[in-house]
């Protein structure tokens, strides 16, 4: 299993369009076969900053996911235009 989190930062004023953006690139990657957990998140403290919880089967998944179309309109044509900031960490289960 494949599990890492994304943290990106956006303007205040990319709020609403970041929403629309998220909302359609999580329904999409939900349904791909091999996505276990694609959950964002805006930080309590600070609602700029999105943290984005994403678990794939294997690194196949991952791939597929990272070359899907909706991937690609929505995560590089659209969140990534729009990131300040942009931070991945990579996670190894204890249990």
């Amino acid at each position: 299993m494949i599990s890492f989190t994304v943290r990106i930062t956006f303007s205040s004023g990319d709020r609403s369009e970041i929403a629309e953006i998220l909302h359609a690139l999580t329904t999409a990657s939900r349904q791909e076969p091999g996505c276990v957990s694609y959950t964002p998140h805006a930080l309590y403290d600070d609602p700029d900053t999105i943290l984005i919880y994403e678990q794939y089967k294997d690194k196949e998944a991952l791939e597929a996911h990272q070359s899907s179309e909706h991937f690609k309109r929505y995560a590089v044509g659209g969140l990534y235009q729009k990131m300040r900031e942009r931070v991945r960490e990579d996670l190894v289960a204890l249990l």
